[in-house]
């Protein structure tokens, strides 16, 4: 309904009182036109008394309002006139500073206080700002992703925090877990990285020592709190280890300072580069002796009592090993190490812990340790190398001799098809070897070839080119000569195979008692070659792809690029693994062809070996038998070229 014109006795003279504007004031359907908007002007009666102005007059508060009578809406009440601190802080803050750049969506002081005439006093735990209804009264905006967005922010501290001990601290009614207020001030919210918020870095020891006394107090005193104090940026402070809005008990398994993550999250952070070496002469090479140390190990490996970083330097008092006070100070080792080492003396503890080479080069350990390293390297070399090369003369031989004597043979591959397999296999070993070292930098591999990227990259895409070069060449070969036609007929997929495949395991399982008979290439050898013609096919067109990134970005969509990798790199893993688990077996791990199948080396195969494993090819058996009857020897030297798979 539209604005009420109160008709009452004219009290120009005297103060209005809360009587009199409730006349009408208190009518739930009283409304007014606003900017446009329809608004209410019912006021709660019981609510205002109950609020934290209950104590005050309508006019008080409205003082432009003199008459009974008025048909122009009051003006809106300034909380500065009566705040004056908390409204000069609040101009200040960051809240403030959206709000005069436009963003109305920034908070004013009713959308943390509440409605206007219903505030309650702080400590009133229904008041929105009460200690334990903070995180809910910060949450509705904070929590809304596009108006995080649209300030440049994100809404995942508030879920961070929900989720962490302070949240559920407080959601299980804690008065002394940090709620938003706590960190980031109440009025005069201003941002990180303003030297006079709370949440400075500088400044985030003192705010949490605020809540957290003694362990304020330890860290103050510490080398990190010291480096602080004198303004080093690199130094931690609390958030830096323990998280900002995400903080998790230290025995949550997912906190970065539970005891088996500490070392490897939060100490080598910092303490494995080195800067710190570099910049402030703080000594390196800790965090990889510590690794490789029993300690470190154990720990990698899932041990709790291991002792971690912490376990001898402390937590928050972390002190220099030339301060008394420290754990590390060599009058405190024993009590230090006897912790876990019960019973130890100060004999044991004379021994440096961080033992690595370069750290103590003139320390009897570290020049013991160095000579017996290079001593049993040399004996390694030249042990292992002598067994390896003695193993290897006795296994050619008595591989070759095995081989002869494994009489009449036939010509199972050919020259040319021999060739097109020793260029494709050298350029598959190659390219394994240098893609696999640029996606593991650090693998044994990668450090065994010893090359930078440059050389990398130039080996890689020469082997790629020779790849490519093999397949089309092979493609020419199909075509071209009456060998590579038949080796493609005799290739082709058939229903056969599928039933073939079906009764193979049925017989190695010993389901049934017949084994199924297959002619020049079986299902396996068949599956093989078409596996290595996709995967060639799509490695060499993503290959060339990723090579002219570039060129196929200005052209299509970027997205291609990163598809393009995406498969270049699992290719190559189903390539390696198919290679590695079907074809090694063929070729080197059955038993029928153990210790491996010649035919990739001089083309030759036992007639008999052949018979049972391709008995329905009787145009090849009988060509090979022919030949050798007529040559009237045991190992017939050639036959008809051509029988064989590329």
């Amino acid at each position: 309904m539209s604005l009420l014109v109160c008709v009452c006795e004219a009290r120009a003279q005297n103060k209005l009182t809360d009587k009199d504007c409730l006349a009408c004031h208190s009518d739930p359907t009283l409304n007014a036109n606003v900017n446009g908007k329809t608004a209410s002007l019912y006021v709660n009666e019981n609510k205002l008394k109950n609020s934290v102005h209950g104590m005050f007059t309508c006019v008080d508060c409205h003082k432009d309002v003199t008459s009974l009578a008025h048909t122009a809406p009051p003006k809106h009440v300034a909380c500065a006139s009566c705040h004056t601190d908390a409204a000069q802080a609040y101009a200040h803050s960051i809240h403030a500073q959206k709000r005069k750049r436009g963003g109305k969506a920034a908070a004013a002081c009713q959308d943390c206080h509440g409605d206007a005439h219903q505030i309650l006093a702080v400590n009133d735990s229904k008041s929105p700002v009460f200690h334990g209804n903070i995180p809910a009264t910060c949450g509705p905006c904070h929590g809304q992703k596009f108006l995080m967005e649209s300030y440049g922010l994100s809404n995942e501290p508030v879920i961070s925090y929900q989720q962490s001990v302070h949240g559920h601290a407080t959601a299980n009614g804690s008065m002394n877990a940090a709620v938003c207020t706590d960190c980031h001030g109440a009025h005069l919210i201003l941002p990180a990285g303003n030297p006079q918020s709370p949440i400075y870095k500088f400044n985030v020891p003192a705010t949490c020592g605020r809540c957290h006394t003694r362990i304020g107090q330890a860290f103050s005193q510490s080398v990190h709190g010291q480096a602080i104090a004198h303004g080093n940026w690199l130094a931690p402070v609390c958030t830096d280890c323990h998280g900002i809005h995400s903080i998790l008990p230290p025995r949550a398994p997912n906190s970065p300072v539970a005891y088996q993550n500490l070392s490897s999250d939060i100490c080598a952070r910092c303490h494995a580069g080195v800067r710190l070496s570099q910049e402030f002469g703080v000594p390196g090479g800790r965090v990889t002796t510590y690794f490789d140390s029993y300690h470190g190990l154990a720990a990698e490996g899932g041990s709790l009592v291991a002792a971690n970083c912490s376990s001898c330097h402390g937590v928050h008092n972390i002190l220099p090993s030339s301060d008394p006070r420290s754990t590390i100070y060599p009058a405190n080792l024993v009590t230090t190490c006897g912790q876990c080492h019960k019973g130890v003396t100060r004999q044991f503890t004379l021994t440096p812990v961080h033992l690595g080479p370069g750290l103590y080069p003139n320390n009897i350990a570290t020049v013991a340790v160095r000579w017996v390293r290079l001593i049993y390297i040399f004996l390694i070399l030249i042990v292992i190398g002598a067994m390896f090369l003695h193993n290897a003369i006795l296994w050619r031989s008595k591989a070759a001799k095995l081989h002869r004597m494994q009489n009449p043979k036939m010509e199972r591959m050919s020259a040319n098809q021999r060739w097109q397999h020793l260029i494709l296999l050298a350029s598959f070993i190659i390219l394994v070897i240098t893609g696999f070292a640029l996606k593991f930098p650090n693998s044994w591999f990668a450090h065994t070839l010893g090359m930078g990227e440059h050389w990398r990259g130039i080996i890689h895409r020469v082997a790629g080119v020779i790849l490519i070069g093999a397949g089309v060449y092979h493609i020419c070969y199909l075509t071209a000569l009456k060998e590579g036609r038949r080796l493609i007929r005799d290739l082709a997929p058939r229903p056969k195979d599928a039933f073939d495949l079906w009764g193979t395991m049925r017989y190695y399982l010993g389901l049934s008692s017949e084994k199924p008979k297959f002619g020049r290439f079986s299902y396996a050898e068949k599956a093989e070659y078409w596996a290595l013609v996709w995967g060639t096919a799509l490695m060499g067109l993503t290959g060339i792809m990723l090579w002219a990134k570039v060129w196929v970005g200005d052209h299509l969509a970027r997205w291609w690029v990163d598809i393009a990798t995406a498969v270049h790199f699992y290719e190559a893993i189903l390539a390696t693994l198919a290679i590695l688990v079907w074809h090694f077996y063929q070729v080197l791990f059955d038993p029928d062809v153990y210790p491996m199948n010649w035919s990739w080396w001089d083309g030759k195969m036992p007639i008999e070996q052949y018979r049972h494993e391709h008995e329905l090819d009787t145009e090849s058996l009988a060509e090979a038998e022919a030949k050798a009857a007529a040559a009237g020897e045991d190992d017939p030297g050639s036959s008809a070229a051509g029988h064989g798979a590329g």
